[in-house]
């Protein structure tokens, strides 16, 4: 059997430096080129001790414990206790998760036949297990259970940074209540331009129970000026009081109008936080907010704060 040491080598070499990476991608660290290619360096050399018979005895769990501990200071220097052990967790972690992904899709991609014939038995009558791994393979498996990993550990930090922004909010028309998820939109400043209210979004689905037949469907396409208009002076729709027509500016689509109800009061929990307005519109969207169905309706503002002006002229009204 032919063993090409240099090729060993550079397979370690890549894949430690892979590993480091994706610990400080994971850590959000900033570090240098030059110590994390250092690091993977002193990764892939313990790797060639199993070629030198007179250094066997360094193959052992607290010398390849020691390594990685040499690995991670080069890489990511010390800091503090508290960050190096968060610097270590990680690292296992990405280890764990790439081992664990090679052998899995290893095992997968095995027939019947193969299994089989990998196994042995001890003089003990034990049976064991033989893994023949090829240098392609794991290069191939290794570089898709890592991007596999990253792109699962990108899209739970995304929805953790959303979950930030997200609240309960509960519409309340008369005797009809409507609840959904809502997310804070820092960037709109949608507002009619006639009483100058905030204007939140909510999925026109919600209230589809309690529109007139077809319009949750009919939003989609536009033409918000239109239903209204198609309302006639007998129509049972006992809300047509209600109905706001708000301009708005779409992207690269001009100016449009969407139909906005007024409801009575809106209530918007964040946190231990509760915020209730009745200074407030409700802008209907035909479509879905969220691909996912994280949120349902684009919360406004300025309905995240303690109270309106509007809400504390009423407050002082009523008291007087």
């Amino acid at each position: 059997m032919v063993v090409y040491i240099d090729l060993i080598f550079l397979m370690n070499l890549v894949i430690d430096g892979s590993l480091l990476w994706v610990t400080a991608w994971m850590r959000k660290l900033k570090v240098k080129k030059w110590r994390t290619a250092a690091a993977a360096v002193i990764g892939a050399l313990y790797v060639l001790m199993m070629f030198l018979p007179q250094l066997s005895f360094l193959y052992t769990f607290l010398t390849k414990f020691l390594f990685s501990v040499i690995m991670l200071w080069v890489a990511f220097g010390f800091g503090s206790l508290q960050n190096y052990l968060r610097n270590m967790g990680a690292f296992y972690i990405v280890n764990f998760v790439a081992a664990g992904g090679i052998l899995g899709i290893h095992y997968l991609l095995q027939s019947s036949g193969e299994v089989w014939s990998g196994i042995w038995y001890t003089t003990t009558g034990g049976a064991g297990f033989e893994i023949k791994l090829g240098a392609l393979f794991i290069l191939v498996v290794f570089a898709v259970v890592l991007l596999w990993f990253k792109s699962v550990q990108s899209s739970r930090q995304r929805q953790q940074r959303l979950n930030t922004y997200l609240g309960e909010v509960t519409v309340r028309i008369e005797e009809v209540e409507v609840s959904c998820t809502g997310l804070i939109d820092t960037g709109n400043q949608l507002t009619d331009p006639l009483t100058r209210m905030p204007v939140m979004v909510m999925e026109a689905s919600l209230w589809e129970n309690f529109l007139p037949g077809g319009w949750a469907g009919k939003l989609s396409s536009g033409g918000a000026d239109n239903l209204i208009m198609e309302l006639s002076e007998d129509s049972a729709f006992p809300w047509r009081d209600r109905l706001r027509l708000v301009p708005y500016r779409g992207i690269n689509k001009g100016s449009q109008f969407m139909i906005a109800l007024k409801p009575d009061t809106v209530s918007v929990v964040i946190g231990d936080k509760r915020t209730t307005t009745s200074r407030v519109l409700i802008g209907l969207d035909g479509g879905r907010l969220s691909s996912e169905g994280a949120y349902k309706a684009i919360i406004h503002p300025q309905l995240t704060e303690e109270t309106s002006e509007s809400d504390q002229a009423s407050a002082i009204a009523n008291v007087i």
